[in-house]
């Protein structure tokens, strides 16, 4: 597919919509999926066969490389409901961006505008009752790619899947996180997958968090894997810290990087606080909760929002940040966001994709 002009989307409405049976004050993130996908094909070095059908399973082959050798990628999106009905989505051209960076690297096919936002678009239109507009809730809405090839060997696919499903959601955290200093496990490496947004990643963070879950922890903070001496995410968010009246955040080519984070520091900068972007180490992070200096600690991510971090283990130790209900700076921020996101503030940074 080379031209917006040729992209020709086949609707298919289902015959039983679903949305009568869902409890939108009661919403678990993930449980619930909308009627309707958009699903995509790529053959013969093109995309194809673009369709919004109803949600349901999907025939695969038991050689599918995907289930073999770990060809999947995916992102994360939220749209919001306003007070007048407007339904938007936030961002979803940084998240078209990095999902077809991660392809790049996983050497899978880019995915084309106008099947990825176009296509979303159409479907969140065609879905729209689905957009919660209890307080705090949202569509997720998550478009992912997978390899489809019927035969064995490792070598690229060629051909692709790509999906769109979306379901209404509620709040991932619904507490201030108790997370623990990963110093054995490792997330990602230099020249590694860390900075996309692969299947992969997550699967191996599986066992090392159940192990901190049994600890009492809710989530990890992952470090290098070179000597594990500097911090670099949260689980499965972004982290950030307020030192003095600087807002930092971790960079390094083995993070993912993230949308809501992008988001925080460049409203932190328009504010006129000093944000960086930088390397931290475990022991800077360690020496400013006993110092008082970090004053404030929040994971952040489409999924996470802004959950604000209670409390950090590392090496037998815990430490503990100040009361996040009388936090500044991510109170204010993470307010901000929300009173952006429904629609509520004006929109002066253009992030709002009105559907």
């Amino acid at each position: 597919m080379s031209e917006a002009a040729t992209l020709q989307i086949q609707v298919e409405h289902t015959q039983q919509s679903r949305l009568s049976q869902v409890d939108f004050n009661n919403l678990k993130f993930g449980q619930i999926l909308s009627d309707h996908m958009l699903v995509a094909e790529y053959a013969n070095g093109q995309w194809e066969d673009v369709r919004i059908v109803p949600y349901g399973d999907i025939s695969i082959s038991p050689s599918m490389s995907a289930l073999h050798y770990g060809q999947a990628i995916f992102e994360g999106i939220k749209a919001y409901k306003f007070v007048d009905g407007t339904v938007s989505i936030f961002r979803p051209d940084k998240n078209h961006e990095r999902f077809n960076k991660s392809a790049a690297r996983l050497e899978m096919p880019e995915v084309p505008q106008e099947i990825f936002i176009d296509g979303l678009r159409k479907l969140i239109g065609l879905d729209h009752s689905w957009v919660p507009a209890t307080p705090g809730a949202s569509l997720y809405i998550r478009p992912f790619m997978f390899a489809t090839e019927a035969a064995l060997g490792v070598h690229p696919s060629n051909s692709y899947k790509f999906i769109i499903i979306t379901g209404p959601v509620g709040s991932y955290y619904n507490k201030p996180l108790r997370v623990k200093v990963e110093t054995h496990f490792t997330r990602a490496a230099d020249g590694g997958v860390g900075f996309s947004k692969n299947a992969g990643n997550y699967a191996l963070s599986l066992h090392p968090t159940k192990l901190a879950q049994q600890e009492g922890f809710d989530q990890l903070i992952w470090t290098d894997a070179k000597e594990h001496t500097y911090v670099e995410e949260a689980g499965t968010a972004n982290l950030l810290f307020r030192v003095g009246d600087t807002i930092i955040t971790p960079s390094a080519d083995t993070i993912l990087h993230g949308v809501t984070r992008r988001s925080i520091i460049e409203i932190a900068r328009h504010w006129g606080y000093q944000a960086e972007e930088r390397k931290v180490s475990v022991k800077e992070l360690v020496d400013g909760i006993k110092d008082g200096s970090v004053t404030e600690a929040f994971a952040a991510g489409t999924a996470a929002t802004l959950t604000p971090i209670s409390e950090i283990g590392y090496k037998g130790q815990l430490y503990t940040l100040p009361d996040p209900a009388k936090r500044e700076f991510s109170n204010k921020v993470l307010q901000y966001l929300n009173d952006l996101r429904y629609g509520r503030i004006a929109d002066e940074f253009g992030w709002n994709f009105i559907v």
